[in-house]
């Protein structure tokens, strides 16, 4: 019963930071576009920070959920991805930049205000304060961890669009072409080939050296400056 407890406890200091990083995430990536030019979002109803609009069944609520039951060293999820007609951007160079940087940028101004909070939310009982520790803590490491993730050059990432918007004429369609395959080549790479070289008994983490790392990084970076 004790375990059970401590897991509906553990999992609410993840629900609000769950729901707000990858909602907002997608949310930014359509007042971005709209800002440069296309309403495809405002005019699907996603030009908006309702969290409802944006929830994805698998990826906001199943596999962040399983990845908590599981007791996995790290929480992932992601949201209904915005739909953008990056042709009718514009400037489109510049224009395919800001969509892209837009969700991981709302990420790490998630990540300095939870930070903020720490610092100036007032005292309260001994339980609400260790609740608003954890829920505090874990949106920081899950926020940096998403901008880290979305910003890694590979298509169809956020970094992988910027990466194509940078890139000659010729590398920029091959980057286009790759964006189908561009996910399952990733998460074979990231999960797939560290758990087959473990099996023989080579040690290969690179989820650890391309995203959490860089995120532990990135947040005592923040830490320096916000706490």
């Amino acid at each position: 019963m004790n375990h059970i407890i401590d897991v509906i406890i553990s999992a609410t200091t993840w629900v609000l930071p769950v729901l707000f990083a990858v909602t907002l995430h997608e949310a930014a990536h359509g007042f971005a576009a709209k800002a440069f030019g296309d309403d495809t979002a405002q005019r699907a109803g996603r030009l908006s920070l309702n969290p409802i609009r944006h929830i994805d069944p698998v990826g906001t609520i199943v596999i962040p959920g399983l990845l908590l039951l599981t007791g996995a060293p790290f929480l992932f999820g992601y949201a209904k991805p915005v739909p953008v007609a990056f042709y009718r951007l514009s400037p489109q160079r510049l224009g395919i930049i800001g969509v892209a940087v837009a969700g991981p940028a709302v990420n790490i101004v998630l990540a300095i205000l939870s930070i903020m909070l720490l610092v100036w939310l007032p005292s309260f009982s001994p339980p609400v304060n260790d609740w608003l520790g954890k829920t505090l803590n874990n949106s920081i490491a899950l926020n940096c961890v998403l901008a880290v993730f979305n910003m890694l050059p590979i298509p169809p990432l956020d970094g992988g669009r910027v990466l194509t918007a940078i890139s000659p004429a010729p590398m920029a369609r091959v980057l286009m072409r790759m964006e189908k395959a561009g996910m399952v080549l990733l998460l074979a790479l990231v999960f797939l080939l560290p758990y087959v070289t473990a099996q023989l008994g080579i040690n290969l983490p690179i989820f650890q050296w391309l995203v959490v790392e860089p995120a532990m990084w990135l947040i005592n970076f923040l830490a320096s400056f916000f706490y």
